[in-house]
């Protein structure tokens, strides 16, 4: 089979690095203004000059997302902004409005166009409707199953397909939420969602104001709009014989130990069933180590018809027990140590590993030291410390500690 592409979140340029150095065939990301994502998601065009060019060194694609659904007012910025990204060579646009396709392909058609999820593609005809307007890969609806997948991508194999693996899933249809506008007038169709559907709900009668309705047999109240997160990494194989080009991972609001985390569980199983598919297992470990970022709990969403799709949990709205230390900035390889820039407060009991691309490794805090090389028993986010490591370590790799 062909090489399947792992592709990551880059919300930010540390992110990028981060997915890179962790084993990403592709990143995609927010181009300022345009995207469905806050602005601390998004890339300064300076940032994208510098990340795409330092991807493209390493051998990884670069994808920028243009999918908010635009107004009018959005149209002239579009067409300003092709011409930059043509000249950054960025590998992709990925586009869920008719209208910034069209301007796309008129301003420069030569840019691959990759179809949103958001224009809730569901059938092989729409695929192919979506091939004659010029699109060269298509995010397909998370609401279909792998079975439906199969059935699309054998009917039209000219079109790429990619699928969502991980990460958090909108409870509205393929994303295209209304509730963050109703609420708080700021919509998520524009790129400035505030998640709404993961605040605290309960459902009351209006005469009886003080007697909320009680979804589940509970003293808490269910998160009836709030998904578990998609995890699908103990089915690579079902997902993979669908027929899927390209795996996506959800989070360009998620931190950089979250992209070092999922990256690197996926690169390896992904790895190890290129080397022998026929005899693929899923390791406990891959699993465990998805479970030492923040979640929600994990589902396999809409892909398999006979399971659930959300299986609340009123007790639980994040699982957490690590969290990021810091990351390297820089090897001294004459004292043999590491300078890490801490990220949260740090003591000389935590329990920290340094997250290698290949291998996980504890460190030892009691023999940490500042900047200047004085031994410190504490240090907090901002400051600089070495820790002493033998071998030669990346820059950008990532420290976690143990919280609970």
């Amino acid at each position: 089979m062909s090489r399947p592409e792992l592709l990551i979140p880059a919300g930010n340029l540390e992110k990028l690095r981060t997915a890179v150095l962790y084993g990403a065939d592709a990143v995609y990301v927010g181009v300022a203004g345009l995207s469905l994502r806050a602005k601390q998601a998004e890339f300064s065009m300076e940032d994208l000059e510098l990340g795409t060019k330092e991807a493209h060194q390493k051998g990884v694609k670069v994808y920028g997302a243009l999918n908010i659904f635009a107004r009018n007012r959005d149209l002239d910025k579009v067409a300003k902004t092709v011409n930059n990204l043509a000249d950054l060579k960025i590998d992709g646009l990925i586009i869920s409005d008719p209208g910034v396709l069209e301007t796309v392909k008129k301003i420069q058609p030569g840019i691959p166009i990759h179809l949103s999820t958001q224009a809730n593609t569901t059938n092989a005809a729409a695929v192919r409707f979506w091939k004659n307007q010029g699109v060269e890969r298509v995010v397909l609806a998370r609401e279909l199953t792998l079975a439906e997948i199969g059935e699309i991508a054998g009917e039209v194999p000219e079109v790429e397909v990619e699928l969502f693996i991980h990460g958090a899933m909108c409870m509205a249809y393929s994303g295209r939420c209304y509730l963050s506008a109703f609420r708080n007038r700021r919509s998520s169709n524009q790129g400035d969602c505030t998640q709404p559907c993961r605040w605290e709900y309960r459902l009351v009668e209006s005469t009886r104001p003080n007697s909320p309705l009680i979804v589940e047999e509970d003293d808490n109240y269910s998160y009836l709009l709030s998904s578990k997160d998609l995890c699908m990494i103990e089915y690579l194989p079902e997902v993979l014989k669908s027929g899927v080009t390209s795996l996506k991972v959800e989070g360009r609001m998620k931190s950089a130990y979250y992209v070092a985390v999922v990256t690197r569980a996926y690169r390896w199983a992904l790895d190890a069933y290129l080397k022998d598919s026929d005899h693929y297992q899923c390791l406990p470990e891959w699993v465990a180590e998805l479970e030492k970022i923040s979640y929600r709990g994990y589902t396999t969403g809409f892909y398999f018809q006979d399971q659930k799709i959300n299986e609340t949990n009123p007790g639980v709205k994040y699982i957490q027990t690590h969290d990021l230390a810091g990351t390297v900035l820089e090897y001294d390889r004459i004292e043999k140590r590491i300078l890490v820039g801490v990220r949260n407060r740090l003591s000389g009991d935590d329990q920290v590993e340094l997250l290698l691309p290949n291998d996980t490794i504890d460190l030892d805090l009691s023999r940490m030291t500042d900047s200047q090389g004085s031994p410190i028993r504490e240090a907090h986010n901002g400051y600089q410390v070495y820790l002493p490591y033998t071998a030669e370590v990346p820059k950008g790799t990532v420290l976690r500690r143990r919280i609970v």
